[in-house]
């Protein structure tokens, strides 16, 4: 697929470019970035011109993995980054996202996960989004839960990051939470007798 762009009220989503490649580097050296996402720790410039000028590319180019940079959409830096990655051929795909620190704390990162998600539901298809994060990722699992993801439980060891696995939090999100139509009909387990 071709990158494409998405837009809401404040925000555009596009591709990242190469030109992104010093803004990048720029804001994953917030530690926070660091320890709660699976980027490389520490985290230099080569790993920003392999994310811009290969992992991004081969991700759209292949359609397992759409990423896009969050910038304010009369113009300006680079936000922050969101993508979906697809997890399973039946139409699972995995939501993930960093916000750079000076944007924190203005809906940004909601805003741009509701529309990745509308979107990922209309033109992928997809059947479900999860979310997940390493446990104590209180600002993540927040954002997820204002985008109307429901928090399913802890996964033990599930979570590489940094040379260690760890346990994550891990949310769903389906077409219906956002009244959207599924390609599939869903069919809750009954609840449990006695």
């Amino acid at each position: 697929m071709e990158p494409i762009t998405l837009t809401t009220e404040r925000l555009l989503l596009r591709s990242f470019t190469e030109d992104d490649t010093d803004e990048v580097y720029r804001l994953c050296q917030d530690a926070d970035i660091q320890r709660w996402t699976t980027i490389p720790s520490p985290y230099e410039r080569q790993h920003a011109i392999d994310f811009v000028g290969q992992m991004v590319p081969e991700g759209w180019r292949t359609g397992t993995m759409f990423t896009f940079a969050v910038v304010p959409a009369g113009g300006g830096p680079i936000m922050a980054s969101v993508a979906v990655t697809l997890r399973t051929l039946s139409g699972t795909w995995e939501v993930g996202f960093w916000l750079g620190e000076q944007y924190r704390g203005r809906g940004i990162m909601t805003e741009a996960v509701d529309a990745l998600a509308r979107w990922s539901f209309s033109r992928l298809a997809a059947t479900r989004l999860e979310w997940r994060a390493e446990v104590g990722n209180a600002a993540s699992r927040a954002v997820a839960v204002r985008a109307g993801f429901t928090v399913e439980g802890e996964l033990r060891a599930s979570l590489l990051n940094n040379g260690s696995l760890r346990d994550a939090w891990v949310g769903s999100l389906l077409p219906s939470d956002l009244g959207m139509q599924s390609a599939y009909a869903y069919l809750p387990a009954a609840p449990a007798r006695g």
